[in-house]
């Protein structure tokens, strides 16, 4: 039996103590790492691989990343980090996250990355495949607030 696609990922961890700066709060760059993190495990979910969609000579890369920060973490803190396809355009997505600190449903950042899809082969943008796009749903940012509400319940 095949698992449906996961409309929104919930990716749960904590950032290890190296994740801090001197501000003593988690570095900027350790969310960026989460967000590809996330964004990968969330396909991998939903039947591509990152090694199948080579083995079909395709790739997805970053074209622009937006974060803004609501509060500090530390190290430590579990986070799930809600992530979510926004739309499709011809060769282009949008992803959206949301991190919430689970023991107080502090939301600390919303982020969003624009994702272009890659003939891997030739390094140039490509149509998003029919397979490809029917691996995900659309979620509107609605849909994804109530959800967030619910993922904390639990």
């Amino acid at each position: 039996m095949t698992t449906p696609p996961a409309a929104i990922y919930v990716h749960r961890f904590a950032f290890p103590p190296t994740a801090e700066d001197e501000n003593h709060h988690v570095n900027n760059v350790e969310y960026v790492r989460k967000l590809q993190e996330a964004a990968i495990a969330h396909t991998r979910h939903n039947g591509w691989s990152p090694e199948e969609l080579h083995q079909h000579g395709w790739t997805w890369v970053v074209r622009s990343h937006h974060i803004e920060y609501l509060q500090p973490c530390r190290a430590n803190q579990d986070i799930a980090l809600l992530t979510w396809v926004a739309n499709f355009k011809k060769i282009r997505s949008l992803r959206k996250y949301q991190f919430i600190r689970l023991a107080d449903r502090a939301i600390l950042a919303n982020a969003q990355t624009d994702w272009i899809f890659l003939d891997a082969h030739r390094n140039r943008p490509i149509r998003i495949p029919p397979q490809v796009l029917a691996a995900y749903v659309i979620v509107t940012d609605a849909h994804a607030a109530h959800y967030a509400t619910q993922i904390c319940d639990t």
